[in-house]
């Protein structure tokens, strides 16, 4: 079985989590500090291909209104750019309050030295609801 890989993608990081094989567990695997886009899906593609995953999945930044707003286009936009490099299925989660999910289960504030870690547990946040869903909608 391959994995399921999520994204949070911020203006400064990505952050980066990884499914199991069982597509039952999210975990952070670590984060990317964007560049360029060409450096950034290069980094993506490398983990894709690393990781033996099938399917990514990508935190989409609703408004509180669950509206598409600024952040939301700007990362579609990503998206649609990096699809044209990694030949897997991408779909969106939606990614409302999962960094403050993540401080508050990591315990931590936002401090420049927890900014990473915070990243990327905000994406197995993400992963592990997308999972939680599908595992809800095959039972």
């Amino acid at each position: 079985m391959s994995r399921i890989l999520a994204l949070d993608i911020g203006d400064k990081r990505i952050g980066v989590a990884i499914s199991d094989e069982s597509h039952l567990l999210a975990r952070p695997l670590t984060t990317i500090m964007r560049t360029s886009k060409h450096e950034d899906f290069a980094k993506i593609a490398r983990l894709i291909a690393e990781q033996g995953v099938e399917r990514l999945i990508v935190g989409r930044p609703w408004t509180r209104r669950g509206e598409e707003g600024h952040q939301a286009q700007r990362v579609r936009r990503y998206v649609e750019a990096l699809s044209e490099v990694v030949r897997v299925s991408i779909e969106f989660q939606d990614e409302r309050y999962t960094s403050l999910e993540a401080e508050e289960k990591l315990g931590v504030k936002r401090r420049p030295r927890a900014k990473g870690e915070i990243d990327a547990a905000a994406a197995a946040i993400i992963l592990q609801d997308y999972l939680n869903q599908r595992m809800k909608g095959e039972g």
